[in-house]
């Protein structure tokens, strides 16, 4: 992998569990091509099943909330793969899958913070870790889509969308919501500042060439 300006750097766990994912997922997007289904029909339909999932959360059934976040998740690999199989990759589903992505994590965080919302005073602590999470979540996205604005990858970080997906599930599944949401607002906006530094570097670097 480069860094948009030729220099190599190495894979993300993302980027390795991405690889691997595309190779199962392919045979299953074959069946959805069959069934004629789109990209971006397949990229919408998961949105609304994160929409389901955050239902879900919001009634308070926070174990099924993470299976079923699991499943909602694998369409994040089924609608590149079904483009890939189709080759219909283009720069809109692209763009719809990322915005998309936004809309699923702020729902996901929407109906886990209801319960808490629920329980007055108890739940003030994870109300605001939600919403720290939720705006250290954004910002690492923020900073990557920046960065290839300036022409750079920035995939770089402890914390990319995959890692805080598998987290939020096991901590759905295992009932372990508070520790997560410590976990996540933390990492999320040291994976922002771990970007800032990186783009920092390298655009530093090249401006002295």
């Amino acid at each position: 992998m480069t860094n948009g300006l030729g220099q190599k750097r190495p894979a993300s766990f993302s980027e390795w569990a991405r690889t691997w994912g595309e190779k199962i997922a392919a045979p299953v997007a074959r069946v959805l091509e069959r069934l004629g289904l789109t990209p971006n029909g397949v990229t919408l339909f998961g949105l609304a099943l994160n929409f389901g999932v955050a239902v879900v959360l919001a009634l308070g059934y926070t174990a099924w909330g993470g299976w079923l976040l699991l499943l909602a998740g694998a369409f994040d690999a089924l609608d590149g793969a079904l483009a890939r199989q189709m080759n219909r990759k283009t720069r809109f589903g692209g763009f719809l899958d990322s915005t998309c992505d936004r809309y699923a994590e702020a729902a996901i965080f929407l109906g886990l913070m209801i319960p808490f919302l629920r329980a007055g005073p108890q739940g003030q602590m994870q109300v605001i870790l939600i919403f720290v999470t939720l705006v250290g979540s954004i910002l690492v996205s923020y900073t990557r889509a920046r960065a290839e604005g300036l022409g750079l990858d920035c995939k770089v970080g402890l914390l990319t969308r995959l890692e805080r997906f598998l987290i939020m599930a096991a901590a759905l599944i295992l009932n372990q919501v508070t520790l997560a949401l410590w976990f996540l607002a933390v990492l999320t906006h040291f994976t922002a500042l771990q970007r800032i530094a990186y783009v920092r570097r390298i655009t530093r670097e090249n401006d002295q060439m």
